[in-house]
């Protein structure tokens, strides 16, 4: 039923390394864009990284250096691989996809139902 389905959340110390990973149920090549968001408490959703279909990379300022994105096309595979991960990076993690019907045009978003990642300082 799940259009995204997020894993690799969990508990880990500042410094520590994780990677995040998002499967679509279907090909992520029928997305304009793939990417991740975050939420933690008392913040607004913030842009972590994003790859378009066209091929452009994404990454929100916060983030930038620290964390790469990748695909994997064959495996409908969305990855974050986050490196020296800070307490800030607390937050609730959500795989995001979105199509565009240029007919109207309309923008409609699917996303995961997030995984939490807590960097303990």
């Amino acid at each position: 039923q799940e259009m995204l389905v997020e894993s690799g959340g969990g508990l880990v110390q500042a410094g520590e390394s994780l990677n995040l990973s998002c499967v679509a149920s279907r090909s992520i090549l029928s997305f304009n864009a793939v990417g991740w968001y975050r939420h933690s408490a008392g913040e607004e959703r913030e842009l972590v990284a994003q790859i378009t279909r066209s091929g452009i990379f994404n990454y929100g300022p916060s983030v930038k250096g620290r964390l790469t994105i990748s695909k994997d096309n064959a495996k409908n595979t969305v990855t974050l691989q986050m490196n020296g991960l800070k307490a800030e990076d607390t937050a609730v993690y959500y795989c995001n996809a979105f199509v565009i019907d240029t007919s109207k045009p309309q923008k409609f978003d699917y996303w995961g139902q997030g995984t939490q990642v807590t960097v303990s300082s």
